[in-house]
């Protein structure tokens, strides 16, 4: 990973923070306690993977700071609510997340419901407001309702949780996976693009592939770090995958083949960005962070 890489990665991390902070409700506003738990549950943790993914393929585009921002932020709001309702009793029973105690533990259940209901529509309320025309704003909307409703995150996870004690087939798991994890982030890079152009066929062809094997590099990923990476360092709990009996591409294909495909993953995302040259630099290094991080 290049020294001009980790700067311009640790200077988005920090720009979207800032944003972010700018974009939620003030935690003065009344209801005082729903928008603590909302700046809670959003700031302050994270590798902020898809905001980074926004920015880099916004690049290739000259898109926007303004309209990046805002795409980055809602993203992240959607992943944000996505794991405080996963950590609920209701769904995986989490207690750790990000290094400190889930919503639910931290303040209670019903708050938690809120907060990921709250910042679903938070989201939304940030995309609609940036300073592009409706032509551009509109699809870009649409895209992200896609990809966070039953055809994508939300009915990933329901197929997660009707997959427990189950024993999937390959195909089975990676359809699941592309729901559940890839639709945000292929959301992610096509929100970046799209903030700076309308997109020509092969090029959403290209960023498409890219994002299919990422999306799916990254729950490789982390189905190898639950299985073999301690809580410390995951800033959640691991070895969860195997305790719940959820199918996994390490109890699927074994620990060294799932490594494996990971690396394949990442050689096949580079591969897939072959026309844009090394203006797509960025997101050929996030394709490496993807695999290669440990938590």
């Amino acid at each position: 990973m290049s020294r001009t890489f980790q700067l311009w990665m640790k200077s988005i991390q920090g720009e979207v923070e800032v944003s972010l902070q700018e974009y939620l409700p003030s935690v003065q506003a009344t209801p005082q306690r729903l928008h603590e738990a909302m700046a809670y549950a959003v700031l302050d943790g994270g590798k902020r993977v898809r905001p980074l993914l926004v920015f880099a393929a916004g690049k290739l585009f000259n898109a926007p700071q303004e309209l990046l921002s805002r795409a980055a932020c809602a993203v992240e709001m959607i992943h944000a609510y996505s794991l405080v309702h996963d950590d609920m009793p209701c769904m995986d029973d989490d207690a750790l997340r990000r290094g400190k105690p889930t919503v639910h533990k931290k303040y209670d259940e019903a708050t938690a419901l809120l907060v990921g209901d709250a910042l679903q529509a938070q989201a939304f309320l940030v995309l609609s407001e940036s300073e592009a025309n409706a032509d551009q704003k509109l699809p870009m909307i649409q895209l992200l309702a896609q990809a966070s409703g039953s055809v994508g995150m939300c009915g990933g996870q329901a197929i997660d949780l009707a997959s427990v004690g189950l024993s999937l087939t390959r195909e089975q798991l990676e359809q699941m996976h592309r729901l559940k994890t890839g639709a945000l982030l292929r959301a992610s890079v096509i929100l970046g693009a799209m903030s700076g152009k309308r997109l020509e066929t092969n090029e959403i062809a290209a960023l498409d592939a890219y994002s299919a094997a990422v999306g799916l590099a990254f729950q490789v990923v982390d189905d190898v770090l639950d299985a073999t990476a301690d809580s410390a360092t995951l800033g959640k709990t691991a070895g969860k995958d195997a305790a719940d009996n959820k199918p996994t591409y390490v109890s699927l294909l074994g620990l060294e083949a799932s490594q494996q495909l990971a690396q394949q993953l990442c050689q096949d995302a580079h591969q897939a960005l072959a026309i844009f040259g090394e203006s797509a630099q960025h997101l050929h290094d996030l394709a490496d962070l993807i695999v290669q991080r440990k938590a």
